[in-house]
């Protein structure tokens, strides 16, 4: 297609704009030539801009210098400003130690002379990388695990329309399975504190003696201590002391995190936009969860510390059953236990009634129910401690803690709650529009929400059963000959359930290494014939080359992993449940009358797996052990929470901070300021991570802001990840809703990239969003322009590829020297064709 005049759309309320000629965008990539080459139509371009033509009997008028800024985003792990400008010496430009924009020495005051700068871009770097590994704090929040992901589950509905009702259903279900979460983290904390500690061996003399900082609590001293309901309520303040860490940390992350506005809008811009054509990443308010995690942060405390009343109340119950307190307090535990019951039922409503409300920031001050209820739940807890420490005589404490059926309860509660997420996911499903390469279709939320369950249960249930094995000494908790019972039964079952689901995966990675070597031997034959033939072939380079692109294939195939653990989780913890609600015995003793074979299998299975369970929790506390001393350790924890945390709380608030709701403001502040002070052209460019943030960050810009903005991604994964798993947000037709409403995109990716991939989306004049795939290495072989072997990049370094340059420059040219506006609805962008992708 010849270059043409490119008109653009004149919004209302704005000043015109005369026509600039641009070239059409035709390049493509081909993976024989890493040049892109030019269609013999297109209108060449000097390093200034664009030339602009005009027709023969009209004179154009003379273009003044206009300035042109690359904001530069960098990806997963970070980057120091330094290594992203190529320079040492840089000046932070605006932003704090946290997150900031910096430039080169020399370039920070580019805008006072833009003629110095009219055949390259200022590069500006943000650097973001604080937000999730810069404090050795951030180790702490390993044990948010379970959080995080049951957060995920939030944001993995299908893309169905936002009126369907099953979306308030699904948005529902989230919240009361991460609040379940919460209490299943009170109750193993109680477990620890209350049971093993306070009841069994603070209890039983033979698990006492030789524990000096147990002493004062044993019978044996017949202290004021020993008493069952004082050694329980002097218990309760380590849970209690748990519930308090989590709600500090979520506080701490709230005010740094949260509580970043974003820029305002001015009335008839974005606000124009037709409701069908409104993505919900463009809404004022996506970004802004300040309110919202403070009333999910009150209701999940009050939760956490109302477990702990309870665990008490059963506990005290039991006691005065057996005649220890007189009627007044049996009468008196029964009104505290209606006020646990009360307090419950308002917990659960104001988690029924906190929905994200997006399309404006949420300020609203909260109600006062929603304020007072933590604290009148830690009032609760004090009259309860109270009533459980009051003289009862006579009373003693033997076998486990009442209560221990807890756990299954909680267990088959949420297997409930999954089943019943998986309907709604199913209904949404049906609904949703453009969902062929989504994950799992549609079954991702509920698949994710199951794992975040079982993760909570083998951290809680590690945690036990350590501490009973430590409290125990060498006996085994369980058994006839043990001085304490040890942990819920259930617990033990569970364990018992890990080896096998291990297996499952040892299965599912023997099938993935299997199917690189058939990849890698498919695509062997078709490397040499990426690069000059007259090269000499190498049959170890070819194969490396071949192995490294058969790997990087494996990513397509995680949805397969994911749903092999989350059926084998189901089938698993169904069956655990019922085989402790069956026996009462954990399965060793359980199967003591079976064949040798089974019995010894079942022996086998609990112990491998207790400690494997314990080993997980191990593993999980010495890694934020390292962390917290050693700085490269404490970033690649960083790195796993990169993707992870992407997401606003929107479901949990105990879990790890949002990264994006400091970020996505700061970019979008960035960008709006500048284009609005120097008027000039901007591309952002984003690699990785950095390119999801990029584009959240132009969804939230004015539609005339918008409009003035290029964007450029490389090793991207917004289709190849966030567009599979979260479809509602990045699918097919929300990308090509950004793309046709700023200036231009492009994307390069590798097939040798395990993240990055192509984006998919075309234009009705023929041109793609895609410049790939690059090929790599850049050389096959030493030749005399690449004396030493190239090296196979994947997903780093990009701007090592000379496609990068040109790409970038033409997306500054395409800018042009006149600001455009919106483009023309025949140059909206349309998903294409999903394009073969080797492996």
């Amino acid at each position: 297609m010849d270059a043409l005049p490119r008109k653009k759309e004149n919004p209302e309320g704005t000043a015109p704009h005369r026509t600039v000629p641009f070239n059409n965008g035709g390049t493509s990539v081909e993976t024989a030539d890493t040049t892109p080459p030019t269609h013999a139509n297109d209108k060449k371009t000097n390093a200034v801009g664009p030339k602009v033509v005009g027709p023969p009997s009209l004179s154009v008028p003379t273009v003044e210098p206009q300035l042109a800024l690359e904001l530069l985003v960098h990806g997963v792990g970070g980057t120091t400003p330094e290594e992203m400008l190529g320079d040492p010496r840089v000046r932070r430009i605006t932003g704090d130690d946290t997150a900031a924009c910096y430039r080169r020495t020399e370039d920070a005051d580019a805008e006072e002379r833009p003629d110095a700068y009219l055949g390259e871009p200022v590069r500006e770097a943000y650097c973001w990388s604080n937000l999730t590994s810069g404090n050795s704090a951030r180790a702490l929040w390993l044990i948010l695990l379970p959080f995080m992901v049951a957060n995920l589950a939030h944001w993995m509905r299908p893309a169905a329309p936002p009126e369907h009702r099953a979306q308030r259903i699904y948005d529902l279900l989230v919240r009361i399975l991460a609040l379940t979460l919460t209490v299943l983290l009170a109750a193993a904390a109680c477990e620890v504190a209350l049971d093993l500690t306070a009841w069994q061996c603070a209890g039983t003399s033979v698990c006492a003696d030789g524990k000096s900082w147990l002493g004062f609590l044993s019978p044996a001293n017949s202290g004021w201590w020993s008493a069952p309901g004082r050694r329980l309520a002097l218990a309760s303040t380590v849970p209690l002391l748990v519930i308090g860490f989590l709600w500090w940390l979520s506080h701490r992350t709230w005010s740094a995190y949260e509580s970043a506005s974003p820029p305002p809008r001015d009335p008839g811009t974005s606000r124009d936009t037709p409701a069908h054509q409104r993505t919900v990443l463009s809404l004022h308010g996506f970004w802004y969860g300040r309110r919202l995690v403070a009333r999910l942060r009150a209701a999940h405390a009050t939760a956490g510390v109302l477990t702990i009343a309870a665990a008490l109340r059963i506990a005290t119950a039991q006691l005065d059953r057996r005649g220890g307190g007189g009627t007044a307090l049996a009468v008196t535990g029964q009104a505290l236990t209606a006020l646990v019951v009360l307090l419950a039922v308002a917990t659960v409503l104001i988690v029924w009634r906190t929905a994200r409300s997006e399309a404006a920031p949420d300020d609203q001050s909260d109600r006062l129910v929603v304020r007072a209820l933590p604290y009148a739940s830690l009032g609760l807890l004090a009259l309860i401690a109270v009533h459980t420490a009051w003289s009862r005589p006579g009373a003693h404490s033997s076998g486990p803690l009442p209560g221990a059926a807890a756990f299954g309860a909680i267990a088959v509660f949420q297997s409930l709650v999954v089943l019943a997420l998986a309907v709604t996911a199913w209904l949404l499903h049906r609904a949703a529009r453009d969902e062929a390469r989504s994950a799992l279709n549609g079954m991702g939320g509920p698949a994710v929400a199951l794992l975040a369950c079982a993760v909570g249960g083998v951290l809680s249930g590690g945690v036990a059963q350590r501490f009973a094995d430590w409290m125990d000494g060498d006996a085994t908790p369980g058994q006839a000959h043990a001085p304490i019972p040890g942990p819920p039964v259930l617990l033990s079952w569970q364990a018992s359930v890990i080896p096998a689901l291990l297996v499952v995966v040892a299965v599912v990675v023997v099938l993935a290494a299997i199917r690189v070597l058939v990849v890698r031997g498919q695509v062997a034959h078709n490397v040499p014939g990426l690069y000059d033939p007259r090269e000499r072939p190498d049959a170890r380079r070819t194969q490396r080359i071949a192995g490294t692109i058969a790997r990087a294939g494996l990513t397509d195939a995680a949805p397969v992993l994911v749903a092999a653990i989350a059926a084998v989780t189901l089938v698993l913890g169904a069956g655990a449940v019922a085989g402790a609600w069956l026996t009462d015995l954990a399965p060793g003793r359980a199967t003591e009358g079976a064949p040798p074979v089974v019995h010894a299998a079942a022996q086998t299975a609990e112990s491998l797996g207790s400690w494997l369970m314990s080993a997980g929790v191990i593993l999980l506390l010495t890694m934020g052990r390292r962390a917290y001393r050693d700085h490269s350790a404490r970033r690649t924890i960083g790195i796993l929470w990169d993707v992870g945390t992407f997401w606003p709380r929107a479901a949990h608030p105990f879990a790890p901070p949002c990264y994006a709701e400091r970020a996505v403001p700061d970019l979008t502040w960035r960008m709006a300021t500048w284009t609005e002070r120097f008027d000039g052209r901007l591309v952002i460019s984003g690699h990785s991570q950095g390119s999801v943030l990029a584009a959240a960050a132009v969804w939230q810009l004015d539609l005339v802001t918008r409009s003035r903005v290029a964007l450029l991604t490389y090793g991207s994964p917004l289709e190849r990840l966030y567009g599979r798993w979260f479809p509602a947000y990045f699918g097919p037709a929300v990308l090509a809703g950004l793309h046709r409403e700023m200036d231009d995109w492009r994307n390069l990716w590798r097939f040798t990239d395990p993240i990055g991939g192509p984006i998919r989306l075309t234009t009705e004049d023929g041109g793609k969003v895609d410049q790939g795939p690059l090929r790599d290495p850049l050389a096959f072989g030493r030749t005399l322009q690449n004396p030493l072997p190239a090296q196979i990049l994947g997903h780093g370094d990009y701007q090592a590829d000379p496609v990068f340059g040109t790409v970038r420059s033409e997306l500054i040219a395409r800018l042009g020297p006149g600001v455009p506006l919106q483009r023309p609805q025949s140059l909206r962008a349309a998903p294409a064709d999903p394009p073969h992708r080797a492996g």
